[in-house]
């Protein structure tokens, strides 16, 4: 039986206390033990950006951190930025301009935007590039993606 520990956290405002495998991912824990598909599991190396969450309000790679590392802190996934199953002006954006198309990228892709648009609530275009650069989409091309960021930041900024 591998190293146990237990890990006291927050994810998405709710109080989390459980004691794990030491070795248990951030990644397979919201989607295994509390049922958060919505953080995809891509290339497992930290690569691609699908199963980006943000810790403590950053952006990380859920498949590079290990449990004891989010004892004592904050997660937020992609379920969490809404409240009670309301979209965001984000993803709302990212729907309105299609960038959503096979949408297994959006999850991490929505998470490292909401992250750019709270550090820099008017981005360029070549911020917003090197925003989301770590989040990989096969489908989009990223021109979608970019005019919803910029759709969601000139709502936030009309607002």
């Amino acid at each position: 039986m591998p190293f146990q520990i237990t890990v006291d956290c927050e994810v998405n405002g709710e109080r989390i206390i459980r004691t794990l495998p030491a070795t248990m991912l951030l990644s397979e824990f919201l989607r295994q033990e509390l049922g958060l598909t919505g953080t995809k599991l891509g290339c497992n190396k930290g690569s691609c950006g699908a199963c980006t969450v943000l810790l403590d309000g950053k952006p990380v790679n859920s498949c590079l951190i290990f449990m004891p590392q989010v004892h004592k802190h904050t997660v937020v996934t992609i379920e969490g930025l809404g409240k009670e199953g309301e979209l965001t002006d984000l993803q709302k954006a990212f729907i309105e301009e299609g960038a959503v198309q096979c949408g297994f990228c959006t999850p991490g892709m929505v998470i490292v935007s909401e992250f750019l648009l709270r550090k820099n609530p008017c981005p360029t275009e070549e911020e917003i590039r090197d925003g989301i650069a770590g989040n990989l989409c096969r489908c989009t091309g990223y021109t979608k993606i970019i005019r919803a960021i910029q759709k969601a930041a000139k709502c936030r900024a009309e607002h």
